[in-house]
């Protein structure tokens, strides 16, 4: 898979700390102990020291490779605590809670990241998808140009069988349900920078539909219209299809047919999903019957790297993930921060 692999040799060149806070599962501490060996990131692991160690012992790994840090003891907990009561108090908390809350493995390295003592941080094998992105959006919170926290898949066709090969975006398959036009344009604009950045190609993005060029009206058509403008108006540069079917998208002679003036013809990178229901069942399709490898869900629109990952992920995913959230880390140097954490 050429392109995971230049994710991987481009991670191992950033020279960067990625914080696990779920290291009493024994996946995390193997996959920790790969990525480290690997030269991929350093890692800090977050937990109590003894329940880290009993879990070190079952998977064979020499816990004394890793910084680990037990919140209730480190001498770091008051200020990340003092950071998470600034962040929290106009939600009405009060500083006992803050420091309840920082005490916390999840929050306490989504707050190191906030606070720039980790360049990412990585969690779901344990926690939900929903603990995992409230806890990012609370303390990291939005970058300075998305309105909304979606997600992507970085989908890799690299079997002889594909006729399609390397890497796309696929976005968003499993967080925003009904994106409106913003959210949806938002959703274009991160995932695009995730193909620049973790594709190393020039993104070209296909806004989908049931639609190509206006060959159908309904609503949903017209406020996949209103995103593409919107991405247009942000990005006046960038390659992009608006309301185009999938065949159309990934096809070069389907799209010299159906859209002789497109921007990206046919050879989309970024494949932009009108809603999650779409998303969700083309990522598991192109999964379960095109024989893709699907590295996700990992999260977009943050000020600084913070992906979750399947309760059911392997050893693999996890590395290939904590590779990714490095990397993602040049995304984030290069726009702006917002303050908005609304959850």
């Amino acid at each position: 898979m050429k392109a995971l692999n230049n994710i991987i040799e481009k991670a191992k060149k950033l020279d960067s700390k990625i914080v696990l806070c779920e290291g009493d599962d024994k996946r995390i501490l193997i996959a920790a102990a790969q990525a480290q060996q690997g030269g991929i990131a350093k890692v800090v692991l977050v937990g109590e020291r003894e329940k880290l160690q009993l879990a070190a012992d079952e998977a064979k790994v020499q816990l004394d490779d890793f910084e680990v840090i037990e919140p209730q003891s480190s001498p770091l907990t008051a200020s990340l605590s003092e950071l998470y009561f600034a962040l929290r108090e106009k939600k009405g908390i009060t500083p006992k809670q803050a420091l309840q809350e920082t005490l916390k493995p999840l929050n306490f390295a989504n707050l190191m990241v906030a606070k720039g003592l980790a360049d990412g941080s990585v969690a779901g094998a344990v926690h939900t998808t929903k603990d995992v992105v409230r806890s990012a959006i609370q303390i990291i919170g939005l970058d300075g140009t998305s309105t909304i926290v979606s997600s992507f898949f970085l989908m890799m066709l690299c079997q002889p069988f594909h006729t399609l090969k390397g890497g796309l975006i696929f976005s968003d398959c499993g967080l925003v349900i009904d994106p409106s036009d913003e959210e949806l344009a938002s959703i274009a604009i991160a995932a695009a920078k995730n193909a620049e950045t973790l594709l190393m190609e020039e993104p070209k993005v296909a806004m989908l539909s049931f639609s190509t060029s206006g060959s159908a009206e309904h609503e949903s058509v017209s406020k996949v219209v209103r995103a593409s403008q919107r991405v247009k108006q942000q990005l006046p540069d960038i390659a992009i299809d608006e309301d185009i079917q999938l065949d159309a998208a990934i096809v070069a002679d389907i799209a010299k047919k159906k859209l002789p003036n497109s921007n990206v013809k046919g050879k989309s990178n970024v494949l932009i999903f009108p809603n999650l229901e779409a998303g969700n069942i083309c990522y598991k399709l192109a999964e379960r019957v095109g024989g893709a490898v699907a590295i996700g869900p990992l999260l977009q629109g943050l000020a600084k790297p913070a992906n979750d990952l399947s309760r059911g992920c392997s050893v693999d995913d996890i590395v290939n993930v904590i590779a990714v959230t490095v990397v993602q880390k040049e995304i984030n140097s290069s726009v702006g921060y917002s303050n908005a954490r609304e959850l």
